[in-house]
């Protein structure tokens, strides 16, 4: 299990980024008060950011910790 967890990690967080980034865009794009979104848009690739760190510390391939 532990082998395919880089996979899934990766997988999960893609699908992650199309359900948040393509209706985000879709919306900004297609909708009078989707500019409205746009002060959205950054709270949702922080996100993402978190949800990928994340992902990559369960699937053990992210950077190593700080050393001080």
């Amino acid at each position: 299990m532990t082998a395919n967890r880089p996979a899934i990690a990766l997988v999960l967080g893609l699908l992650a980024a199309f359900a948040v980034v393509i209706p985000l865009v879709w919306v900004i794009n297609t909708q009078d008060w989707g500019i409205l979104m746009m002060f959205v848009a950054p709270f949702a690739v922080y996100g993402l950011i978190r949800l990928g760190r994340r992902l990559a510390e369960w699937a053990g391939v992210g950077p190593p910790p700080p050393s001080y």
